[in-house]
């Protein structure tokens, strides 16, 4: 693939993550919080390491944002079944709450967004999200760079 043609992409998606992470503040999180809100939600219980991996963030950064989300009950850190030296960061009930009301948020704006564009453009948009759902699932699979 051509390396513009990429970045272009990159660029798009991380807007659009951006964005989205932007409208989770009605709930009175900071985007980085509901995003790892979001990724503990999705991915199942997290350790520290993973979640800055996936995030970007350096673990001081990481710890701070999963210390928020426990004050605020919505997650908690739990002992690693497979290493009892390590621990875990899981999402509360409260936190699925918070998860599910969020991703119906994102959900209305989006729609919203997408029926103010003309219909070809949704018409593509909706073609593509095969292509965009197996590109996520590829990308699951491949290690965060280490710096």
């Amino acid at each position: 693939m051509d390396v513009d043609v990429a970045a272009r992409l990159r660029g798009v998606i991380n807007k659009l993550s951006r964005q989205f992470n932007a409208s989770a503040t009605g709930e009175g999180l900071t985007p980085s919080q509901a995003s790892a809100l979001g990724l503990i939600a999705w991915r199942g219980p997290l350790s520290l390491a993973e979640l800055a991996d996936i995030e970007g963030l350096n673990p001081t950064m990481v710890s701070r944002v999963v210390g928020k989300l426990d004050e605020a009950g919505l997650a908690r850190r739990v002992q690693n079944p497979q290493d009892l030296r390590s621990g875990l960061v899981d999402i509360t009930d409260a936190g699925v709450s918070m998860h599910e009301r969020i991703k119906t948020e994102r959900g209305k704006v989006v729609a919203e967004c997408l029926g103010r564009l003309p219909e070809a453009d949704r018409e593509a948009i909706i073609n593509v999200l095969p292509a965009l759902e197996a590109l996520a699932g590829a990308l699951r699979s491949v290690p965060a760079p280490r710096e």
